[in-house]
């Protein structure tokens, strides 16, 4: 896959060799440095798939909660209802005794 850097091998060989690597090195170096820009940059196609994935779980999570939220609400909905009925329970067992 190509990346949109543009990375010159020959300018680098070049520049090795000058630098007192042999051929052979400055050869070995540039490819694989290339092979390495290649493998680890993210591309643009990289970038869009990560954005559309980022959104999808953003939608999921935003899901979650809403239903995390709603199942919330109804387990304190029944355990006041619970409460209140144990309070009138009370109430009227009290009023009965007195």
């Amino acid at each position: 896959m190509s990346n949109a850097i543009a990375f010159d091998t020959l300018a680098y060989a070049k520049k090795l060799k000058q630098a007192g690597f042999t051929e052979a090195q400055a050869e070995v170096q540039a490819e694989a440095l290339a092979s390495i820009i290649d493998d680890r940059l993210a591309t643009k196609e990289d970038i869009i798939a990560l954005q559309r994935d980022l959104k999808e779980l953003e939608v999921a999570l935003k899901r979650d909660i809403k239903e995390l939220e709603i199942r919330l609400r109804h387990d304190l909905t029944l355990r006041l209802g619970t409460m209140m009925l144990a309070g009138i329970v009370i109430v009227a067992t009290l009023v009965k005794l007195l």
